[in-house]
């Protein structure tokens, strides 16, 4: 996503919040805004998220003031989110193309989760479960990208994205 977005000045990345703890290769305001759970509780009930959802314990949401302002200015705006918020996203944005990455086999995305290491073993098991409950989400997207090969799941992105701006510049 952030190779897209890099290339382009019409796609901009939302950076999420969340109640995660902040892993030591993270920087604040670059994977996520990470709050605790008093403010993003307050972010709830001052109707300023987008989404949010719970995943494997923490609280995660997209800020509605920066996607709303974003696309007011005509930018594609891209969301890293799983499926909970993207199911909540498609019922207030009209329009919405949600593109739904994942891996050839579910061994695959195991191996992936597990190389991390930055989370415990429960936490993996945790993310692993749930992982494999979001593939059966897969039929509410429009579009799948199997992400095995880097370049190969960068280019299918770029040509999916590029034929959706194109898209939405026609209507």
């Amino acid at each position: 996503i952030n190779d897209i977005v890099k290339e382009s000045d019409n796609f901009v990345r939302s950076i999420s919040v969340t109640t995660r703890p902040k892993r030591e290769d993270e920087t604040s305001g670059r994977q996520y805004h990470f709050i605790s759970k008093d403010e993003f509780e307050e972010l709830i009930e001052k109707d300023m998220l987008l989404e949010w959802a719970t995943y494997a314990g923490y609280l995660y949401g997209t800020p509605k003031e920066f996607v709303t302002e974003k696309l007011s200015k005509d930018k594609n705006v891209i969301l890293v989110i799983e499926v909970q918020g993207a199911m909540q996203v498609i019922k207030k944005i009209k329009d919405t193309y949600l593109i739904f990455i994942t891996t050839s086999s579910f061994k695959e995305l195991e191996e992936r989760i597990k190389k991390r290491r930055a989370d415990s073993l429960e936490e993996t098991n945790k993310r692993l479960e749930i992982a494999k409950s979001e593939l059966n989400y897969k039929k509410y997207y429009d579009c799948i990208i199997v992400n095995d090969n880097y370049n190969e799941a960068l280019f299918n992105l770029k040509k999916v994205l590029d034929y959706q701006k194109g898209r939405r510049r026609h209507k």
